[in-house]
């Protein structure tokens, strides 16, 4: 065995020294070092290529661990519909979403991404996952409480899947219901929105006594980072066109639109989303006095603001037109992560150029570096940025589905109940020798889901997902001796020959999202009036409208016996049945107006010309019946 020199041992020992002292100096790696402490020792020791690429979120269709690795990239997120294979497993989801941070963490830094989804009504992309119902029927509900635990089951639900970042909630004030995302938003008041702000304690866990204000806060690994969103003024643009303009005072933005995101940064959330929308003509993904002059300094709001699906590409019409001075504009108003999803190579080279060129400061970048590493250390994700198979049981859990069944029962407005007062139709007898279930929406669990459901757009059909249609509900809530006859769109010899004691009509909007729900007319679409017209001329009917919104009902509401309001109820239709037939009270008070015709349109409660068909806060009860 050869000997080893003196000097080649000192040697050794020297770079074994050096070595220890290089780890003990990363202060970023030390959980028990002071956040801001971890903070700045990362940040002095990233290049300008590591710092760009923690500004970048990309979609998971054009990310690989190398991507992660060769560009630093902080983020990736599924967009509606994305998802790494159909019907997959949550054990597949945890596997791919490893697979991608393992390229983060093979880098010289080791820093993780953060991978964000929409979980908007539940875990709503997964196949399998409980599917709540939209904000506009909780926002019926005035429960703060039952969206604090839809909230939690939706973190632990995403969690599941290995995701630890949802984009939710939609804090949006609609003042328009020819709005496509109107079905996102709580109520046209901002005081339900702001009450429905404590889903963000449900998501992220509540945040500790005397936490500093505007501190991001995330409680461990069965909570998730939440998302308020979209900054500001998105509910109210003209005629309720998607992305359009929000003509008015700063009175009105500031008395209307901030308020729940106030309620959302004293509850920690951890990111807020900018809207496409623009204020007086000024595109908000370009507005840096209301993102970084209010609600970082004025605010002081420490999470990341975070862009919209190629939202900066959106400040030029057409988009993508000048992208270069779109990244100047959105990096200058105070955007920290932008949602490229694609092009992420454009949007590197053309941010690297610009601040090589001084075009865009290094304190911008590292501003926004700052406060995107801030919320992964908050979040854990130094620690446990590899994500286990533990909570795979939570997917679709009987607990959830019993939640989501309490919040449908919850979210109902009974609107009209008999033709006259003392003469009620509801609760329906489950012992009725006959009865006739009709409507497109009485067995389609995709139409009671709504937009945002396995698809962007949404889906029709009962083979997306699990879970329990009106009908089947139905079948299962009445006595074994009751005939339930199912007809989608029955005429009235039909009707006339059968002898049913009662009908229950379901009807309503098929699937959207976005800008292809918006409407200007807000009609239901036939077949579903030629089936209240022959089955309410016919014989005694309940209709449920499933809807995003308020539609057009006046015209046929005389023929009818009973008017229910079921919203966009989402998976468990059971809720539905349960009032229909009296296991439990109609409760639900609206938290939209609704609307005669839609001229009257926009209509909100408090406006001079308010006159409408059922006023804001109205809604029947009835009491539960003893079985």
């Amino acid at each position: 065995m050869a000997s080893i020199s003196v000097p080649l041992i000192g040697l050794l020992m020297m770079y074994v020294l050096a070595a220890m002292a290089d780890v003990e100096s990363m202060k970023y790696k030390d959980p028990k070092k002071p956040l801001n402490a971890r903070v700045n020792d990362l940040l002095s020791r990233m290049t300008l290529e590591e710092k760009i690429g923690q500004m970048v979120q990309i979609e998971r269709n054009v990310a690989s661990a190398d991507v992660m690795k060769n560009y630093y990239i902080g983020s990736i997120l599924s967009g509606g519909g994305s998802v790494p294979a159909p019907r997959a497993s949550a054990e597949t989801w945890v596997n791919m979403v490893n697979e991608l941070q393992k390229g983060c963490l093979s880098t010289r830094l080791g820093i993780p991404m953060i991978y964000g989804i929409d979980a908007v009504h539940g875990h709503n992309n997964v196949y399998k996952a409980t599917i709540f119902p939209h904000n506009v029927g909780l926002g019926v509900t005035r429960d703060p409480d039952l969206v604090k635990r839809i909230g939690a089951a939706t973190a632990l639900e995403v969690r599941a899947t290995g995701i630890p970042y949802a984009f939710a909630p939609c804090i949006a004030v609609c003042r328009d219901p020819r709005w496509g995302r109107c079905y996102e938003s709580y109520s046209e008041d901002h005081k339900i929105v702001q009450a429905m702000t404590e889903i963000i304690p449900g998501l992220q866990g509540d945040i500790p006594p005397g936490s500093r204000k505007g501190v991001p806060f995330v409680a461990g690994s069965k909570k998730v980072a939440g998302c308020a969103k979209h900054y500001l003024g998105d509910g109210g643009t003209n005629k309720g066109i998607n992305e359009n303009n929000t003509m008015i005072n700063k009175n009105e933005l500031f008395s209307i639109h901030m308020p729940a995101y106030y309620n959302s940064i004293i509850k920690g959330v951890a990111t807020i989303m900018v809207s496409y929308s623009s204020w007086n003509g000024v595109k908000m993904h370009a507005n840096r006095e209301l993102v970084t002059s209010y609600l970082k300094d004025t605010l002081h709001f420490r999470g990341f603001v975070i862009s919209d699906w190629e939202g900066i590409d959106r400040i030029t019409s057409p988009p993508h037109a000048n992208y270069s001075y779109s990244v100047q504009a959105g990096v200058s108003a105070g955007i920290d992560m932008v949602m490229v999803p694609n092009n992420y190579k454009e949007f590197i080279d053309d941010l690297t150029f610009q601040v090589k060129n001084n075009i865009i400061p290094m304190s911008r970048i590292d501003d926004a570096v700052r406060r995107i590493l801030r919320v992964k250390f908050v979040m854990g994700l130094f620690e446990n940025p590899l994500a286990d198979t533990s909570l795979v049981n939570e997917l679709g859990s009987q607990e959830h589905r019993e939640l989501a069944r309490e919040a449908v029962r919850k979210s109902l407005v009974l609107l009209k109940n008999g033709k006259s007062a003392d003469k009620p139709l509801l609760p329906l007898s489950k012992k009725a020798p006959k009865i006739l279930v009709a409507g497109t929406h009485a067995d389609n669990l995709g139409y009671q889901c709504g937009g945002w459901t396995i698809e962007w757009q949404g889906v029709s059909g009962n083979d997306l997902t699990s879970g329990t249609t009106i009908l089947k509900a139905i079948q299962s809530t009445v006595d074994p001796t009751t005939q339930v006859v199912y007809s989608e769109n029955p005429d009235a010899a039909f009707i006339k020959s059968n002898k049913f004691s009662y009908a229950i009509v379901v009807v309503g909007e098929p699937p959207y999202a976005e800008t292809f729900g918006d409407s200007l007319n807000l009609t239901i679409p036939e077949p579903g009036p030629s089936t209240i017209k022959n089955v309410c001329g016919a014989v005694k009917c309940v209709v449920v409208v499933v809807s995003g919104r308020p539609v057009v009902i006046k015209p046929y509401l005389a023929s009818m016996d009973a008017l229910v309001a079921a919203w966009l109820p989402g998976s468990e239709g059971q809720g539905v049945v349960d009032a229909l037939f009296g296991d439990y009270g109609f409760t639900g008070k609206l938290a939209r107006t609704w609307f005669k015709t839609v001229d009257q349109l926009p209509m909100n409660v408090g406006d001079s010309h308010y006159d409408p068909l059922f006023p804001f806060g109205f809604g029947l009860t009835t009491k539960p019946t003893k079985n």
